[in-house]
């Protein structure tokens, strides 16, 4: 993401004006908006026109419009982002008040307006511009026949390819028909893996599989590098690391990134940071459950008093659409950040941060078990 131009008043209301740069930047742009926001952007009209002699045609044109946001939609997989509402500012091709949606696109500019910015949004955007935050870790999970590349971002896990072969059974006395779908397969997935990982940014490529199809297909991976001389594949040899993961289904993920031999390879990435700091917390409630306080009641004792060490909050509370209830979490964050603790915005472990409202924390110091129940209003309805 490219910040073009930043006018915050004291107030906290204004305007910034942000260039998307690849598909993650859609995610963080979905983050920012909120319902009630202004939004300007470039976008396809269809216009009626009617000539001279009385027929009526239509043509499409692309104009600049000002729309106040009602909906938005974003579609995870493609990072596509369509935003709804009503225009508010004049226009030769659209009344004051029409509706219209428009689909922010990759390298067009875009300038979001706000009554208030509070610190949550201005972290996401220095987040968001930062270009050492990108997707330094990629994993092929896979199995005989399926294999998930997926990167996996300082902000979101994205599905970059689905590969998918039919492997015919090995017959007694053949197992010619195995062994070239096996082989089509690793070929599917070497391709995929040289389309869509940068080699450049990625640290590690970690391949997770049942039983042994890892080691095969790495050792077919080489062979074919060797044979092709593929520079790109052989001087990043050292950044592949094989691991086990029970399928080669996406949610395999998970079980590869809590393997405590990926989280010391992966010490200094968002990601293995997240997964680590969820299971300290699971740690310290088993061992030493007056240091680990979950949902956001309970938090927020806890902050009163300086009692948290690190707090790890669900990105998806800040899309909350009630105001004070989006405005209750960004006061516990700054509350907890002025006191110097270490904050985690999930995205990674936000599933299972949900069973915990969404909200953990764990404390420098035990405190007594809290007998108040937790706050209703304080689970997230998105």
């Amino acid at each position: 993401m490219k910040l073009l131009h930043k006018d915050i008043e004291k107030d906290n209301a204004g305007q910034v004006t942000l260039v998307p740069e690849e598909a993650e930047d859609m995610w963080h742009t979905y983050n920012l908006l909120q319902v009630g926001d202004s939004l300007r952007a470039s976008t396809i009209r269809k216009v009626q026109t009617e000539s001279t002699t009385g027929s009526v045609g239509s043509s499409r044109v692309r104009t600049t419009l000002t729309l106040c946001v009602e909906t938005i939609d974003f579609d995870s997989q493609a990072c596509q982002l369509r935003v709804k509402g009503t225009n508010i500012e004049e226009n030769q091709y659209v009344k004051m008040g029409a509706y219209h949606t428009i689909e922010l696109e990759l390298n067009r500019k875009f300038t979001l307006a706000k009554k208030n910015w509070d610190s949550v949004v201005l972290d996401r955007i220095e987040q968001a511009c930062d270009a050492a935050q990108k997707a330094d870790v990629a994993a092929v999970v896979m199995q005989e026949g399926l294999a998930n590349l997926v990167l996996v971002t300082p902000a979101m896990t994205l599905l970059r390819a689905k590969v998918e072969v039919t492997i015919p059974r090995k017959r007694r006395g053949s197992c010619t028909q195995h062994e070239k779908a096996l082989e089509r397969f690793y070929e599917a997935v070497m391709q995929a893996i040289l389309r869509h990982i940068n080699f450049d940014v990625v640290k590690c490529v970690l391949v997770g599989s049942p039983g042994f199809v890892k080691d095969q297909f790495i050792t077919y991976l080489y062979k074919e590098a060797v044979r092709q001389d593929n520079k790109l594949l052989l001087e990043n040899r050292p950044k592949f690391m094989l691991v086990h993961s029970s399928s080669g289904h996406k949610y395999s993920l998970k079980e590869i990134l809590c393997d405590p031999t990926v989280t010391s390879r992966l010490s200094d990435t968002k990601a293995a940071g997240e997964v680590k700091a969820l299971e300290d917390f699971y740690k310290m409630l088993q061992h030493e459950p007056d240091r680990a306080f979950y949902g956001v009641a309970h938090v927020e004792k806890a902050a009163d008093v300086l009692a948290i060490d690190t707090l790890l909050i669900s990105d998806k509370l800040f899309r909350h659409q009630d105001i004070q209830t989006r405005n209750r979490y960004v006061r516990l964050v700054d509350n907890v950040r002025d006191n110097g603790a270490s904050i985690d915005f999930s995205w990674t472990v936000s599933s299972e941060l949900t069973q915990l409202s969404g909200v953990a924390a764990i404390l420098r110091f035990p405190i007594a078990d809290l007998s108040e129940p937790e706050d209703e209003s304080s689970s997230d309805d998105d």
